[in-house]
């Protein structure tokens, strides 16, 4: 257990920190889902729209410190090949 009082709010800022980051990651996540899960269904458009919501929610958790920002460069980058593959197919 920390003794120093800088180490003891240190460890209380980390514990918001901790939480705010936990809520954003899960909110990036379900941007995600909601992509994978048009794809899975065939929905051209409702994939595309669901990419364009997803896009800006994942660098936002790169500017935000949530993620690295070539992991959501990665992600957006798949994402988008996945849903001009079923564009072009449909």
């Amino acid at each position: 257990m920390a003794n120093l009082l800088q180490a003891k709010k240190r460890i209380r800022a980390n514990a918001r920190r901790a939480e705010v980051n936990k809520s954003r990651k899960s909110r990036i996540r379900t941007f995600v889902k909601k992509v994978e899960l048009a794809l899975e269904s065939g929905n051209a458009e409702e994939a595309r729209v669901a990419l364009k919501a997803a896009q800006p929610e994942l660098m936002r958790g790169v500017t935000k410190g949530v993620l690295h920002k070539k992991t959501a460069s990665r992600k957006v980058s798949r994402l988008a090949k996945r849903v001009k593959a079923l564009s072009v197919s449909a």
